[in-house]
């Protein structure tokens, strides 16, 4: 999942970075609104975490600009401020969620994944496809009632590809996934997490569309791990 944070305290910032890829997160920081406004141009972002006091403005003021453009992309508030209005002023600007500092770092996570569930139309945690079942929040996964041993870039392939099953993902939708811009992205190493993941599941349970990308095979048809190993 990644995700965009705004915040200009860089002892902050920094320490998101790191604990929410910790939690499973590629999280990208930028410092002010000019920059934000720039990252959110040139790529795309499961949720944005806001600071409201900010050295060119408010954050208020780039929460007004994406909802004016109709922009659906969830917002969580993150801010020293805790005076009501603060709040109510946050949410009628159309935040979906508002956290104040000092915050619990497993609390932002957890709130994270609830804002990503919500954008999905998914009303419980875990995540379930053809006997595949995922906990993003224990970064957990069993198949066919069986606990799965996954690196962290190998479940996050695996999520985005459960999250919308149906949906084809590019090769450069799954490298934005993985990596912020301060990784180095080999040139096979989606190819590598894929061949991996068959390993596990079954060569049939991940499809591949030449030219076009990946996705899971539609529940009805995805094969067990031990028909797949039999075949």
């Amino acid at each position: 999942m990644r995700i965009l944070v705004v915040e200009d305290d860089s002892i902050l910032a920094d320490g998101l970075r790191v604990g929410l890829g910790m939690a499973g997160f590629t999280a990208d920081v930028v410092s002010c609104l000019e920059d934000a406004r720039a990252a959110l141009a040139g790529a795309e972002y499961r949720a944005l975490v806001l600071d409201l006091m900010l050295p060119d403005g408010s954050g208020l003021e780039l929460l007004r600009e994406l909802r004016a453009g109709r922009a659906g992309l969830p917002v969580l508030l993150l801010t020293a401020r805790d005076q009501v209005e603060d709040r109510v002023a946050g949410l009628d600007a159309g935040a979906d969620d508002y956290l104040g500092k000092p915050f619990d770092l497993d609390e932002l996570a957890a709130r994270l994944r609830a804002l990503s569930r919500r954008s999905d139309g998914r009303a419980v945690a875990q995540i379930s496809h053809a006997g595949l079942e995922l906990d993003p929040g224990t970064r957990s996964a069993a198949f066919n009632g069986q606990p799965l041993k996954l690196s962290r870039r190998e479940f996050a392939v695996l999520q985005a590809l459960a999250e919308r099953p149906g949906r084809v993902l590019a090769k450069s939708d799954l490298e934005d996934r993985l990596y912020g811009w301060d990784e180095e992205v080999e040139s096979n190493a989606v190819e590598v997490h894929i061949h991996h993941l068959r390993a596990k599941l079954g060569r049939d349970f991940i499809e591949t569309l030449r030219g076009i990308g990946y996705r899971l095979r539609p529940e009805e048809t995805s094969p067990s791990r031990s028909a797949s190993a039999s075949s």
